[in-house]
C-alpha cells in the first residue's frame, strides 16, 4: 500500500498561499475599522470647510470649500469666546491629569505592591467610583458649591473631574505594577536605596510608558466632559464642550451645523495629533507587563 506524499515545491506554495492569505484578511480588517472609525470625523471636516448654503449638501468629498465657519468659531461679535473657552478646557484638563497621576500613581503602587487588610475592598470601591453615574451627583455638587461660594469656578470643575479620572488611573496602573518584576526593587534595596529611592530611580523610569498612556487617556476623558461642565461652569470659565453645545452661528434662527463642525474640528484635531504623535508610547503602555 503505497501513501500519498505532496511534492514540497507545491506544500511551500500551498503555505505561501495561506500565509498571503491570512496577510490580506489582517489589512482588510484593519481596513474596514480604520474606515469605520475615521468616516464621522471625516465627514465632520468636509462639513466644517463646506459653506452654510450647502450644508445639507450629500456630496462625499469636498466642495463649496470656504474659511468662514473658522472664522465664525472664533468670532467674538456673534458671542462665541471660543479661544477662552479652549484655553478653560486645557485648564482643567491638565489639573485634573496630574492631580489624578499625584495620587494615582501612589495609590496604584501600595494596591499593588503592599500587604494590608482589605485591599481588595478599597481596590473594589475605587472601580464602584468609575462605575457611578455622574448624573446622580449633579444637583448636590451644585447645592454644594452654591453654598460654599465655588459656584462657576475652576475648582468647581477639576474636583468632581478628577473623581472621575481618578479610578480610571488607579486600576490602570494597578495592573501594570502588579506585573512589574519586583525583583529589581529588592535589588535596588540591597545595594542600599530606601525604598522610596527605589520607588523614583528604580520603579517609576519602568513605569513611564504606562504613566504616559494614562495621563493621555485621563486628559481625553477630561477634555470631553460635558455634563458636570454644562452645570457648573460660568461664563468665565466655560469649557469648549458646552460652547459647542451653546454655539451662536452667522445667522439667527437657524442651527450652525458648520460652524459646530468647525469648533468640533478645532477641538478633536489637537487630540488626533496628540495620539499619532506618542502612538509608540501609548502602545508600550498598554502592553506594558502583559509578558512577565
Amino acid at each position: 500500500m503505497s501513501v500519498a506524499t505532496l511534492d514540497p515545491s507545491a506544500a511551500k506554495s500551498v503555505a505561501r498561499r495561506r500565509e498571503r492569505w491570512s496577510s490580506s484578511r489582517t489589512y482588510i480588517s484593519a481596513a474596514i475599522i480604520l474606515i469605520w472609525c475615521l468616516l464621522p470625523f471625516y465627514w465632520m471636516l468636509v462639513t466644517a470647510f463646506r459653506d452654510v448654503g450647502y450644508t445639507f449638501d450629500p456630496t462625499p468629498w469636498f466642495t463649496h470649500v470656504t474659511w468662514d465657519n473658522f472664522t465664525t468659531v472664533f468670532s467674538e461679535s456673534l458671542g462665541n469666546h471660543f479661544a477662552q473657552n479652549l484655553l478653560n478646557s486645557l485648564i482643567v484638563s491638565s489639573v485634573t491629569t496630574a492631580v489624578a497621576l499625584l495620587f494615582g500613581v501612589f495609590a496604584a503602587y501600595a494596591l499593588a505592591r503592599l500587604e494590608f487588610r482589605f485591599k481588595f475592598l478599597v481596590l473594589g470601591f475605587v472601580l464602584g467610583a468609575s462605575m457611578f453615574p455622574g448624573v446622580a451627583i449633579v444637583t448636590p455638587l451644585f447645592q454644594l458649591f452654591t453654598n460654599i461660594g465655588w459656584m462657576g469656578t475652576y475648582q468647581a470643575l477639576i474636583i468632581p473631574n478628577i473623581s472621575f479620572v481618578l479610578p480610571l488611573t488607579v486600576y490602570t496602573l494597578t495592573s501594570f505594577f502588579r506585573e512589574m518584576p519586583w525583583e529589581l526593587e529588592e535589588a535596588a534595596r540591597i545595594d542600599g536605596c530606601t525604598q522610596g529611592e527605589a520607588f523614583r530611580k528604580v520603579i517609576m523610569p519602568l513605569a513611564a510608558p504606562a504613566v504616559f498612556t494614562t495621563a493621555i487617556l485621563a486628559f481625553i476623558g477630561a477634555w470631553n466632559e460635558f455634563l458636570i461642565a454644562s452645570q457648573l461652569s460660568s461664563e468665565a470659565t466655560k469649557t469648549v464642550t458646552v460652547a459647542i453645545a451653546y454655539f451662536a452661528g452667522s445667522q439667527p434662527h437657524q442651527e450652525p451645523y458648520t460652524a459646530v463642525m468647525a469648533a468640533g474640528t478645532v477641538v478633536t484635531i489637537p487630540l488626533v495629533i496628540l495620539v499619532l504623535v506618542f502612538q509608540r508610547k501609548i502602545v508600550a503602555g498598554l502592553t506594558a507587563g502583559a509578558v512577565k
